[in-house]
């Protein structure tokens, strides 16, 4: 099938300008983005995590008491795919429908904190699962549904049931890149006829399970279509294959389309990495007139450490929605990222006090890790009674809303008498939280410290 991208070609006028590769991290913003093109992403960064439109727990009004909160918002296809009647008729599209006319939209298919169940991708369809059940997705439905929305960015229908969580078998791997790669040519084909979507921008999506084969494949030939950006799914998981998601992370992104900015007064330097691909170092050059660079989002990646890996692969853009699971369970937020020690942790360091506290700090750790199997290690849970006479803030020093007017003892409160105002006050916290910790990511590139940011979020895990 040939289609006649020279409209859509013309339409892609965002523009991604690198301003600093450092081993593969990618540093920079998004330029000329939404309907007008005069919004801006940073990179690396995040999107918003929303349900149904609407951030968790909040208002528009406490959302706006956040700083730092992305520009992009994420939208998911299985929590609007059923109301898709009522935004067709409203006609002015899903951004100015719940409200957040100045913020950007990217639509994505699933909710990553509710996964439906697999066994229903077909040939023709994809399904999704909303609050009244199933909804089959064929590729014509799903346009129809991409115009009623009317999103800046949108993924793509594809095939992701082939994941790095579990092994695939060669003949599934390459059943998800082929499905994928016909929806893909199908909803570019109908993009190009659609009015609507001319300013819009389809993100194709990489798949092929852990068969590095097939995900090369997907790759290269996602990368010929005139997509605004990659994602990179089905990465998300076993935390037991973590070196082989890595491994296979890397590959795929180094088959993604070459950087190419115009170098000013020294040439690029190119090196060999780890996985046999041509990868740039970080020399004196101006990359900021780079414009054959497309984004690379991740879906189902949300963690801090994972982030950082993911980042050090090439990846730019993530979901937040690890914040809200933090929230879900009744915890905050506290790992740290400022890698500057302050004088008392120095001192610390110098009278040789660290490690024990350290290693008190691991056992608190396992301890409260033993009361919540989800609990990570750079939380802690607010409904354990030690914090019933903690007057403390969340975290020291910390700027939210939260911490700026309440402790520790008053969320326990909250939490114990099941008052709704605990999960809107533990989500301000939450995403501000991970909102600064993308912030001090990009300080971190911007200053050569990646390295030191990385030691210290691992330092953190039990």
């Amino acid at each position: 099938m040939v289609v006649n991208h020279h409209n859509l070609e013309e339409s892609l006028k965002m523009k991604l300008s690198l301003v600093k590769v450092v081993n593969g991290c990618r540093l920079g913003k998004i330029q000329n983005l939404g309907k007008a093109g005069d919004c801006t992403v940073d990179i690396p960064g995040c999107l918003l995590y929303t349900r149904t439109g609407s951030a968790p727990h909040l208002t528009h009004h406490t959302l706006h008491n956040i700083h730092g909160v992305p520009a992009m918002a994420q939208l998911t296809l299985s929590t609007l795919a059923e109301h898709h009647e009522v935004l067709a008729e409203y006609k002015k599209g899903v951004g100015s429908f719940i409200g957040m006319p100045e913020s950007l939209v990217y639509c994505s298919l699933h909710d990553p904190v509710s996964p439906g169940p697999s066994g229903y991708v077909t040939n023709k369809s994809v399904s999704v699962w909303g609050f009244g059940g199933r909804v089959e997705m064929t590729v014509s439905k799903f346009m129809a549904i991409q115009e009623a929305l009317q999103p800046d960015w949108f993924q793509c229908l594809s095939d992701g049931e082939a994941s790095c969580a579990e092994a695939t078998s060669m003949k599934r791997a390459r059943k998800s890149v082929d499905r994928s790669l016909l929806f893909l040519d199908s909803c570019l084909r109908l993009q190009e006829e659609s009015e609507v979507l001319q300013k819009s921008v389809m993100i194709g999506v990489i798949e092929g399970g852990d068969v590095m084969e097939e995900r090369l494949r997907s790759a290269r030939e996602t990368a010929k279509r005139p997509v605004g950006g990659f994602l990179l799914d089905g990465f998300q998981g076993n935390p037991t294959v973590t070196e082989t998601r890595l491994h296979l992370l890397s590959s795929v992104t180094a088959e993604l389309p070459e950087d190419k900015p115009r170098p000013v007064l020294v040439e690029l330097e190119w090196c060999l990495s780890d996985v046999g691909a041509s990868r740039s170092k970080e020399v004196a050059i101006d990359l900021r007139r780079c414009s054959d660079c497309l984004s690379r989002l991740i879906c189902g990646v949300s963690r801090p450490d994972e982030v950082l890996e993911c980042i050090e692969r090439g990846v730019d853009l993530f979901e937040s929605f690890f914040p809200y699971q933090v929230t879900e369970r009744g915890c905050a937020l506290t790992f740290t990222f400022d890698c500057q020690l302050n004088p008392e942790e120095t001192l610390l360091q110098q009278n040789g006090i660290q490690e024990e506290t350290k290693c008190l700090d691991q056992i608190k750790k396992i301890e409260a890790a033993g009361c919540n199997q989800e609990m990570t290690s750079f939380e802690i849970s607010l409904k354990e009674k030690k914090y019933q006479e903690d007057f403390s803030p969340l975290v020291r020093g910390c700027s939210c809303y939260c911490c700026k007017n309440h402790t520790r003892a008053y969320i326990h409160h909250l939490l114990v008498t099941n008052e709704l105002l605990a999960g809107v006050l533990l989500m301000m916290h939450n995403f501000e939280h991970y909102f600064r910790f993308f912030c001090s990511i990009r300080e971190a590139l911007k200053s050569d410290t990646l390295a030191q940011l990385k030691e210290l979020i691992h330092r953190q895990m039990s």
